[in-house]
């Protein structure tokens, strides 16, 4: 097991990456204001690990109110969350009971929302179990449910209270959620870390045959980036922002799409290739280096294009993301590989040049 903190004063937090860690009661214990939880899954998840989990917190003396919402993007609204709340009154779940997120990104989001508004707060633990969540969305605390006309539109920052990466959840992981996964990763290689870019592209075959030490050194140095960042810009005032690098494109694609239509990581991989193809129509980014991250997405076996949406459609999803400010779309872009920078100053006609190539 190896151990991340993220530095956030009395709200800081320890992630620990190792395998065998369902079973850790010893590292949730000392969480726990008192000794009930309430453990929220999904169907798809619940069969592979609840009981693993739930036993284990049991014979820690640990009370455990078991939570099962329907899987898939599709129902991260409000008519999942209410099943969460009902759950929790039912089983008259106080303010001093903690919420568990056991899955991927989706239960993270909902579960973290859902504890960060049941009673006007509870606490949290994050367990999550695919690779997108174990690298990106488990932490910093960013929870949130869709709407209609935007994803992550309604949601609160709230911190977990722990963040348990088991790697060994991975193995029974769909391999189209693998390489989805996979996208955040190259994420923060393109963003901070050039050399980490270099080490993706020399060891992706690895990766995608699930060795374990690759994945160990891909979810800690991802963890690391992330922690970093979110302990020096908790609330996403300024350097956090990096941390959307083709999400502006990736948002809207979901929107459009429909939600659950692709996985948020194969959505994020489009973003990212439209990132950087709109990086190189601005002079910031080589063609040799566009190039490059074109080829080690299509090498993991994920979209670098979204056929499908109208261009206009997209602008105006994009027009709604959350990092839009006084009309105007901010976009992180890429100034190299490993430097990303936040621009507002976009020319319209650069913005259609891209989505005119890469989405039709």
């Amino acid at each position: 097991m190896q151990t991340l903190g993220v530095a956030l004063g009395e709200r800081s937090y320890s992630i620990h990456v190792g395998t065998g860690l369902l079973d850790r009661t010893d590292l949730v214990l000392p969480c726990l204001a008192q000794k009930k939880v309430a453990v929220v899954t999904n169907t798809t998840v619940a069969p592979l690990f609840m009981e693993r989990l739930a036993g284990a917190l049991a014979r820690g003396g640990v009370e455990v109110v078991r939570i099962v919402v329907a899987d898939g993007e599709e129902h991260k609204d409000w008519g999942t969350l209410n099943t969460i709340f009902d759950a929790l009154l039912e089983q008259r779940c106080g303010r001093d009971c903690t919420l568990v997120a056991l899955g991927g990104g989706v239960i993270g989001d909902l579960a973290g929302f859902a504890a960060a508004t049941y009673q006007r707060g509870v606490q949290y633990i994050q367990v999550p179990t695919t690779l997108l969540a174990q690298v990106d969305s488990s932490v910093g605390g960013k929870t949130a449910i869709n709407h209609p006309l935007g994803k992550n539109m309604i949601g609160a920052f709230h911190q977990p209270k722990l963040v348990l990466a088991d790697l060994d959840t991975l193995k029974t992981l769909p391999e189209r959620e693998l390489r989805a996964g996979i996208a955040e990763v190259v994420k923060y290689g393109l963003i901070r870390d050039a050399a980490f870019f270099g080490w993706l592209e020399a060891n992706l075959d690895r990766l995608l045959a699930r060795d374990p030490d690759a994945l160990g050194h891909a979810v800690m140095r991802s963890v690391a980036i992330k922690a970093e960042v979110v302990g020096k810009d908790e609330r996403e005032r300024g350097l956090r922002q990096l941390l959307n690098f083709g999400h502006t494109f990736g948002h809207a694609i979901e929107t459009g799409l429909g939600y659950g239509a692709w996985l948020h990581g194969e959505a994020v991989a489009a973003g990212m290739a439209m990132a950087a193809d709109l990086s190189r129509e601005l002079g910031f980014l080589s063609e040799a280096d566009t190039g490059r991250i074109g080829s080690l997405l299509e090498r993991a076996g994920l979209p670098v294009a979204a056929p499908g949406i109208d261009p206009t459609r997209m602008r105006q999803l994009m027009s709604v993301d959350k990092k839009a400010r006084q009309g105007r779309i901010h976009f992180v872009l890429l100034e190299r590989l490993g430097a990303a920078t936040l621009r507002a100053d976009v020319p319209a006609a650069a913005i259609e040049r891209t989505l005119s190539r890469l989405a039709a």
